[in-house]
């Protein structure tokens, strides 16, 4: 889908002064003073509402605020972190590195699940959380077990696959089962019956996978791991492929933009070392690995001084869609610091 940045109001989100009284540190912290970006998004109740990563400036952990707009634009923010380490069972999880870069999707009876990056300041982990106001949430640990070989690796960057419903987008089964497409070097898949509990999708008994198109190694751990979709040389993933929103099913398959990283000795040379850019792909529902098509462009790069500078350079990251009034709305983070939006105008869109 070809999309336009608002350049009229972006950033739509920055950092501020909002002190909150941190249950781990024991005092008040301004647990968004450093940075909001990398949010989720969802259309509820005639708005929109972004659920954004914050970070302080005393620890850097990351929190989750939520903020919601009549417009889609123009948003009002809550004070207070609504998702955050806690004293309870994720602490060791989420302290001190905190909850990172959100997704969100409803079920059928209209409960939000939230998949979301654990950091605890060495390792980051994949996790589950559910709530059915975007205020109050359970977690529910993390998305491939407490136990087991993928307990330990990193792991991140959740994308469910679902459908449109009016203005809501709600998780959706295929072959009888909920797929999420998962991970920041190359993108793998999993697979659950509760959208809780998730499977990565691994190859046929006996197979070990080698190295990636772009001859990097792939982490220990993940060889065992089907890979869908893997960086390219001399383009503008040349380095690492990453799930942006949610995986949205459309009348000619599942359509899953995603975030790329150009870096390396085999780098498009156009754009800057190290930029991160926007991009799709097309999946096949009837075998949710397989890819049915790939731009072999970006859809959105780095270009506006506070996309190209702030905590790291040159980087514009999707992670939250939503479809308000006739428009979509696609919300990313402007170098790991603030909040952009871009539209795509009626007729556009895939179908």
């Amino acid at each position: 889908m070809p999309f336009v940045k608002l350049d009229e109001v972006n950033p739509i989100l920055q950092p501020a002064q909002t002190e909150w009284n941190c249950p781990l540190t024991g005092g008040p912290v301004g647990w968004e003073s450093l940075a909001t970006y990398n949010p989720a998004a969802v259309v509820r109740d005639g708005r929109v509402w972004l659920l954004y990563r914050a970070q302080d400036k005393g620890t850097r952990t990351s929190r989750l605020g939520l903020a919601s707009s009549s417009d889609g634009i123009h948003f009002q923010r809550l004070p207070r972190p609504v998702f955050y380490p806690d004293q309870d069972a994720m602490r060791s999880y989420e302290w001190p590195g905190g909850c990172e870069d959100p997704r969100l999707i409803e079920d059928e009876h209209g409960t939000y699940f939230l998949t979301y990056t654990t950091y605890d300041g060495k390792v980051a982990r994949l996790a589950v959380a559910s709530s059915p106001d975007l205020v109050h949430w359970t977690k529910h640990g993390l998305a491939f077990g407490g136990a087991g070989r993928y307990r330990d690796l990193w792991s991140k960057s959740g994308a469910i696959v679902g459908r449109r419903k009016g203005q809501r987008i709600v998780a959706t089964k295929l072959n009888g089962k909920y797929w999420m497409y998962w991970g920041d070097k190359n993108i793998c898949a999993a697979n659950s019956a509760d959208l809780i509990h998730w499977t990565p999708v691994e190859l046929p008994a006996g197979s070990l996978s080698a190295k990636g198109e772009a001859g990097a190694d792939i982490p220990p751990g993940s060889e065992l791991l089907v890979r869908v979709l893997e960086p390219r040389p001399g383009k503008f993933d040349s380095d690492l492929a990453e799930p942006g929103p949610y995986a949205l099913l459309t009348g000619k398959g599942i359509l899953l933009i995603y975030n790329g990283r150009n870096y390396g000795a085999q780098r498009d040379l156009a754009l800057p070392d190290a930029a991160y850019t926007v991009s799709e792909a097309l999946l096949d529902p009837r075998q949710p690995t397989r890819v049915l098509a790939r731009l072999d462009h970006y859809l959105l790069k780095p270009d506006r001084e506070f996309e190209r500078n702030g905590q790291v350079s040159e980087v514009v990251f999707a992670e939250g869609m939503v479809h308000f009034g006739k428009k979509w709305f696609l919300y990313y983070g402007t170098a790991d610091s603030r909040i952009g939006v871009a539209v795509c105008e009626p007729g556009r869109e895939i179908r």
